[in-house]
């Protein structure tokens, strides 16, 4: 496993990594609204972007080095999830408040509403996600002592009359 990488260090690489994955996502999803609504591309890119971009982060953000376990696909999905909302939130706001919207301001809205979700998603990724990870993995290079004693024979059948 590769050491730890500080916090700005980890946040450089989150922005290189999940800017990258959010600017080349914030095109896909403009070209794919062409042909299917945007609320739908928005969220098929989501959820492409969110395991490329969760890789990503395993692999080399948080120093992980490895890929990402399905438990840490799932929590970054639910903070993908959050940013979804925001930037659907944002683009509906903005469908509200200017008639007829281009493209470069649509992609303004999108992709500082994809910032301002990306600083949160870095927190709860760090914090969380990968975070409880390397805890374990730490605790677990401790040698463990435990003592075992064994079961009086009534109590071994028991156990196994109950399972």
């Amino acid at each position: 496993m590769s050491e730890k990488p500080g916090a700005i260090t980890a946040f450089a690489r989150f922005v290189l990594c999940g800017g990258g994955v959010g600017i080349a996502s914030s095109f896909a999803v403009t070209g794919l609204a062409s042909w299917i609504p945007w609320f739908l591309a928005n969220a098929l890119i989501a959820m492409a972007s969110t395991l490329l971009s969760t890789e990503l982060h395993a692999r080399f953000t948080f120093g992980k080095g490895g890929r990402a376990t399905w438990r840490q696909h799932t929590q970054s999905a639910g903070s993908a999830v959050a940013a979804y909302a925001v930037t659907c939130l944002a683009m509906f706001l903005l469908q509200q408040l200017v008639a007829a919207p281009g493209a470069k301001l649509e992609q303004v809205v999108y992709l500082s509403a994809s910032a301002l979700a990306g600083a949160a998603r870095f927190a709860v990724l760090r914090l969380v996600v990968f975070a409880r990870n390397r805890s374990r993995a730490t605790t677990s290079a401790r040698p463990v002592h435990t003592t075992v004693t064994a079961a009086a024979p009534a109590d071994r059948s028991a156990l196994c009359r109950a399972a």
